[in-house]
């Protein structure tokens, strides 16, 4: 890996990696380590939706949390994706359906979020879910 590779790392994930979150077996715990380990780190609660809290910055919650309820050892996680536009989420739906995903959202605006939030959310081939998100989209979306 190059030197300038290494200094774009971060700005390039960051236009990737949109969000993601962990589930938690004790959701309460939990919040209490990540509201004190994220603090310290000058992070802070930005959203909670009661079976989930988003930590951020600004008003944008970009790492979650949520509450676990299954029994299995090997939770999932979420990831989100940035998408440059409304039809980048179809199209990552369609073509993740197409290869054996398994449709867990289709793609539409989720105004408890925000408004212009578009998103469609899959679960990969080890069970993950991951989410395509545009963040602009248009009412008639």
């Amino acid at each position: 890996m190059t030197m300038a590779r290494l200094d774009h790392f971060g700005p390039s994930l960051r236009e990737m990696i949109d969000h993601f979150g962990i589930n938690c077996s004790d959701f309460d715990a939990s919040a209490r380590f990540y509201d004190a380990v994220l603090g310290v780190l000058g992070y802070s609660r930005q959203m909670d939706v009661g079976v989930a809290i988003g930590y951020g910055t600004e008003g944008h919650p970009d790492f979650w949390i949520t509450r676990w309820q299954g029994h299995e050892p090997n939770r999932e996680m979420h990831c989100a994706f940035q998408a440059d536009g409304v039809e980048s989420v179809r199209a990552f739906h369609a073509t993740a359906v197409e290869l054996g995903g398994e449709s867990l959202h289709e793609p539409r605006l989720w105004p408890e979020y925000h408004p212009g939030y578009f998103g469609a959310f899959v679960r990969d081939p080890d069970g993950n879910n991951v989410e395509a998100v545009f963040h602009r989209a248009p009412p008639e979306a």
